[in-house]
């Protein structure tokens, strides 16, 4: 197997699920934590939406091909679930207790996406001379992958093992929150 080919096993097979179990391992901690008594929807909700950056550029990276946009893509997304993850501490330190557990989890929630896209940017780095060069041409297109990584069966089964450790127990925290706000007409802000 050569070292490419190895890589994105990595990334398949290594990386991405443990981005999903230390999504859960969070998510057991603000349970633990009674995010919705304590700094309620508005956290929860920055939980949601860096789900969602991340997210969305993993999907992008399995069905695409790397190419200038989806590096641009993957960059924008990684510095902007940084922003939201240093608002989300600051905003949820004061309010509740984050746990040793939840800091264990945060690091790897912070450290994955940037050796994803290290170990993404390695694999291609052509592509990432191009971008540093500016040399964009013919490369701001999205341009679907023959055989997406992991063959056509992984996809399926990626998404449901993350529906089902992240967004499920995320859209609960969500209507939790969203519950107990309407409840105490408050939104912790």
């Amino acid at each position: 197997m050569d070292t490419q080919v190895l890589l994105i096993h990595v990334l398949l097979y290594v990386f991405l699920p443990l981005w999903g179990l230390a999504g859960f391992a969070d998510w057991c901690c603000h349970r633990a934590t009674r995010i919705e008594e304590t700094s309620g929807l508005k956290e929860s909700l920055m939980h949601s939406l860096m789900g969602l950056q991340v997210g969305i550029p993993i999907i992008v990276c399995l069905l695409f091909r790397i190419n200038v946009l989806v590096l641009l893509i993957c960059l924008l997304a990684w510095v902007l679930h940084e922003a939201v993850a240093h608002w989300d501490v600051h905003y949820a330190a004061p309010r509740r207790r984050i746990s040793i557990w939840e800091m264990h989890a945060h690091s790897y929630l912070a450290s994955l996406p940037l050796y994803m896209l290290a170990m993404i940017m390695v694999i291609n780095w052509p592509v990432v001379v191009d971008l540093v060069t500016f040399a964009w041409q013919g490369q701001l297109q999205l341009v679907p992958l023959d055989v997406p990584h992991g063959g056509e069966r992984y996809l399926p089964y990626y998404l449901t093992f993350m529906a089902l450790l992240c967004v499920f127990p995320y859209l609960e925290e969500n209507l939790r929150c969203l519950r107990h706000a309407l409840k105490h007409g408050s939104q912790h802000s």
